[in-house]
């Protein structure tokens, strides 16, 4: 990673996230939460535009919103878990709450200063062509964090996933791994940022994990078929904006949404078929 060109750095980059966030968002899925993905995605978009603002302003010297976007996700994530623990029955309020506010912050932001505009762009929808060696630093740190918190407590994660009431009886500290994969889901958001941007991060989390539930038979193959269509995704997404300058984002988010639907009208069929075999095979037996 010391002296690599533009295409080799989008490849690594696609690669790191390709791999993180599908893994992320498979606990997401399973738990129903897939919500808060987009609602600390908007959080960190406010993190960008602070970010790229304070630059404008030169208010700071030299500031990347990578880690201003990161520092108001990894805030997000922390709030959206005690706003949840505030509200109790209706937790599911705490997302749209904080996408909210989020929303409005980074349209405050980006009317103080215009001119950064073209800059934001890349950061909404992603620019992957554009990431630099400082970049590609941030996404392999933030990927190793991730997958060595998923290595060291990815047991506990799946049994709060499945049934957090179950893992409060087993013992599992329930408020702290809440909070855990809210931070997890926070390393990710901001890792993804010059990938698929911060508006489409959510999707790339939820999607290959929703494919993936329609063929896997367990959560450990939920994982493995989420990573596989997460890197096909990524593969297509700077495909096409390497060779045909399509926002890295978009290609990456239609090909994991084109993946997802053609998995349900796959599966679809199957069922019908099935289900028609089985009608056979009882009337022949009748």
């Amino acid at each position: 990673m010391f002296d690599i060109n533009f295409v080799e750095r989008s490849i690594i980059a696609a690669v790191l996230i390709g791999l993180t966030a599908p893994l992320i968002g498979s606990f997401l899925v399973v738990r129903r939460s897939s919500l808060i993905a987009d609602s600390l995605a908007h959080v960190t978009l406010a993190g960008v535009t602070a970010g790229v603002l304070a630059g404008n302003l030169q208010a700071f010297w030299d500031i990347n919103p990578l880690y201003s976007g990161f520092l108001f996700a990894f805030a997000g994530s922390l709030i959206i878990e005690r706003v949840r623990h505030t509200y109790g029955g209706f937790q599911e309020l705490a997302a749209p709450i904080l996408m909210a506010a989020a929303v409005g912050l980074s349209a405050v932001f980006m009317s103080i200063s215009a001119d950064g505009v073209t800059e934001w762009y890349g950061y909404l929808f992603g620019s992957v062509v554009s990431v630099q060696m400082e970049d590609l630093w941030f996404i392999g740190l933030m990927t190793i964090a991730a997958l060595g918190l998923l290595a060291a407590f990815g047991r506990e994660l799946m049994f709060l996933s499945f049934d957090e009431e179950m893992a409060a009886a087993a013992g599992i500290p329930v408020k702290m791994f809440n909070v855990l994969l809210a931070v997890l889901l926070a390393i990710v958001i901001s890792a993804s940022m010059q990938v698929v941007g911060v508006l489409l991060a959510g999707a790339l989390i939820t999607l290959p994990a929703a494919a993936a539930m329609q063929w896997a038979s367990g959560f450990k193959r939920m994982l493995l078929i989420a990573v596989i269509i997460g890197e096909a995704s990524v593969a297509a997404g700077v495909t096409g904006s390497i060779f045909f300058g399509i926002a890295s984002g978009g290609g990456t988010v239609v090909t994991a949404a084109f993946i997802l639907f053609a998995t349900l009208v796959l599966r679809t069929w199957i069922n019908w078929k099935r289900n028609r075999r089985l009608k056979y095979e009882r009337h022949q037996s009748a």
